[in-house]
């Protein structure tokens, strides 16, 4: 029985054995094996595998994606054109300073450039080498930097004002902002722009607008004898350049330079400061008035002129005198009083 037993527990392992041998995919066919495998949960050193190949299959995906991102140079062509540079151009991938566009170098090309309001103004922009990598003359353009306005590009102005203007000839390498009637508002940064395949070049110039000044030396008023001589010095500073006329006005009129009175003469100095000087001899007393000293856009001057008789005019010195001397009397008459007055307030403040 014993031996019976042993037997039948043996077989019992035996089978099992078998079982667990076929259940192991080893057993199954490739085809079966690979449907069982799709069956069969994820073991941990599965998941550390695919942790491990997720970054390389990442980094492959990302280099296809910029692969095909890359522009061919027929891409760069199509999109030069598009923005209208010339395609047809030839293109060198190795383009050194020489062959990129640059400005020239010259004494028009300033970086400042000042201007007397009301004058003309010549923002000068020269750009050479744009030829040679197909820049097309559409591409330069200036900009007013106050506002970021276009004023141009090429010779096309996009302004309402009139008083632009874009001044180039067939050829010229030379393109020129012409501000004409210059105002207040017109000074500022202006830029010169050039579009290029490499990139964008600007040139820039400082606009400045000075208003030019008059100022008559001595006060506002000047008397004078009958017989004597009126000799009024206008002084005109902060100009640009030399004014062409410096004009005298008597109360709104126009004193004439080649006046037919000889007594009147009109001797105008040119320069850094201009000196005019108006000259009367033996003014009478319809000479009185307000003179005026100006010139082309700039701040007029004025004084006034009395003229009178020398009784008169001692006679108003004598009132000036005794009302002067009226006033010394009484401050000098105030004077002993408060001296009085502040020794008896010391005295009274040491006493107590």
């Amino acid at each position: 029985a014993a031996a019976a037993v042993a037997a039948a527990t043996t077989q019992q392992k035996r089978a099992r054995v078998r079982a667990r041998r076929q259940k192991l995919p080893q057993m199954l066919p490739p085809r079966l094996l690979r449907l069982r495998l799709l069956r069969v949960p994820l073991h941990l050193m599965e998941l550390r595998i695919l942790l491990l190949c997720l970054p390389t299959l990442l980094l492959a995906t990302t280099l296809e994606t910029d692969q095909k991102s890359i522009l061919t140079d027929n891409d760069w062509k199509k999109l030069w054109t598009r923005n209208g540079i010339n395609a047809d151009s030839k293109l060198d991938n190795n383009l050194d300073s020489s062959d990129s566009p640059m400005f020239e170098d010259s004494e028009l090309m300033a970086h400042n450039t000042t201007v007397q309001l009301g004058g003309t103004a010549f923002l000068v922009c020269k750009v050479t080498g744009v030829d040679r990598v197909g820049v097309n003359w559409n591409q330069i353009s200036w900009i007013r930097r106050r506002d970021w306005h276009i004023l141009s590009s090429g010779a096309q102005l996009y302004t309402n004002d009139e008083r632009f203007a874009i001044l180039h000839s067939p050829g010229s390498n030379m393109w020129t902002l012409q501000i004409k009637f210059v105002q207040r508002r017109d000074h500022g940064m202006y830029e010169c722009q050039v579009s290029t395949p490499t990139g964008i070049i600007s040139h820039f110039v400082n606009l400045q607008v000075v208003v030019p000044e008059a100022f008559i030396l001595g006060s506002g008023e000047l008397h004078v004898d009958m017989g004597s001589t009126i000799n009024l010095v206008c002084i005109i500073e902060k100009s640009p350049t030399p004014p062409q006329y410096v004009y005298w006005q008597k109360n709104d009129r126009l004193i004439n330079y080649y006046d037919s009175r000889r007594d009147i003469s009109i001797e105008t100095t040119p320069g850094p400061r201009t000196q005019s000087r108006l000259i009367i001899r033996e003014p009478q007393i319809t000479d009185s008035g307000n003179y005026t000293c100006s010139a082309s856009n700039t701040e007029p001057a004025s004084i006034y002129v009395f003229v009178s008789k020398g009784d008169n005019m001692a006679a108003i010195s004598r009132r000036k005198t005794s009302s002067a001397d009226r006033i010394t009397h009484i401050f000098r008459s105030m004077l002993a009083p408060c001296l009085l007055l502040n020794t008896v307030v010391v005295r009274r403040i040491f006493l107590t």
